[in-house]
């Protein structure tokens, strides 16, 4: 099956074009025509130092007519890729957060219905058995309600290695756009869809100032408070608060609260923590499954088949709107409403 790849923007696109290029089953093909010249970090030279055929734009890379699109690149750039590639008939997996506008996000799921393809929203830890577990076990009943959720996302600032991620232009926002959708997604899938009534969010700029070259305006440290009909609350800590010489990139865990216990879910558990030998160096070795593996798996099984693709759009879109009133809220310093869709 022949597969696109469009844009090496996004700091996830070097890790999918490594899990594909090897795999006898798939034909790769990568584009990313809107790099800087000379930037070894993407376009031809990073397809060369990867091994993989390099096509000079996006109408080469889908002309060769690919079943399956992967779009990485900068988050206001989905919209006009997802149309295009629905286009030409390619399913596709879309970087998070699915656009920076809900209008825009709707065009996409528009789009792609209208097409007859598929529309996945990259949220890999969705594919954790352990958070499989944690939703069986909050949702069997054995536990009693749910009460509670407390989720954190934390990272070191992305714009250590692609600036565009502290460029509203081109990103959105800052940590609240970046980090607050993957946990918003786990919610939504232990809630099944449901959408919060009010959203009330904080953040600042302290953890990564301008002159570290890592923000440039946005916000990089967020918690956002979400509160549902059944009357549950949840938060989400959505920072870049981890330093560049933290020995992992970031982590993810939930803690549930249900009326018989205490339900913890760590996305990323260190197997071995230490010190390298001579100049002591941080080592981590994760024992995790490889999330973005098995979502890849599920997206390619999807193309392949014809089946819907989960979570789709409408997974991406409710997430968003969660982040749209985060920013609402921090303009007004009010909690902002979610209306129904």
């Amino acid at each position: 099956m022949k597969v696109a790849l469009l844009s090496f923007a996004h700091v996830h696109a070097a890790t999918y074009i490594q899990l594909l290029r090897d795999r006898s089953d798939i034909e790769l093909i990568v584009t990313d025509p809107d790099a800087e010249p000379g930037d070894p970090t993407r376009g031809k030279t990073l397809a060369d130092e990867l091994g993989v055929t390099y096509c000079a734009d996006y109408e080469e890379a889908l002309a060769e007519r690919p079943r399956a699109v992967i779009i990485t690149s900068e988050n206001t750039r989905h919209r006009h890729l997802v149309e295009r590639a629905a286009a030409a008939g390619a399913h596709i997996l879309c970087e998070k957060p699915l656009a920076t506008t809900e209008e825009d996000a709707r065009a996409m799921i528009d789009a792609c219905e209208q097409a007859g393809v598929s529309l996945m929203t990259a949220y890999p830890v969705r594919f954790h058995p352990a958070f499989t577990a944690l939703r069986h076990s909050t949702t069997d009943g054995s536990l009693g309600r749910l009460l509670s959720v407390h989720g954190v996302n934390n990272s070191s600032p992305p714009a250590l290695e692609r600036s565009w991620f502290t460029d509203p232009a081109l990103s959105g926002g800052g940590a609240i756009i970046d980090h607050t959708v993957h946990i918003a997604d786990l919610i939504d899938v232990l809630l099944d869809g449901e959408q919060p009534t009010h959203v009330y969010a904080v953040a600042n700029e302290h953890l990564s100032p301008a002159h570290d070259g890592a923000a440039g305006g946005v916000e990089t440290a967020g918690l956002i408070t979400l509160t549902y009909p059944r009357g549950l609350v949840t938060t989400i800590d959505c920072s870049w608060s981890h330093p560049a010489t933290h020995p992992t990139w970031g982590g993810l865990t939930l803690t549930c609260v249900t009326e018989r216990a205490l339900v913890e879910f760590d996305a990323f558990p260190p197997l071995l923590t230490g010190y390298d030998t001579p100049h002591a160096t941080p080592r981590w070795e994760p024992a995790a499954t490889d999330l973005d593996a098995a979502m890849l798996n599920s997206f390619l099984k999807a193309a392949r088949t014809g089946q819907r693709a989960h979570p789709d759009g409408h997974a991406g879109l409710r997430t968003l709107r969660i982040v749209l009133a985060a920013y609402e809220s921090l303009r007004t310093g009010q909690p902002a409403t979610i209306t129904a869709a």
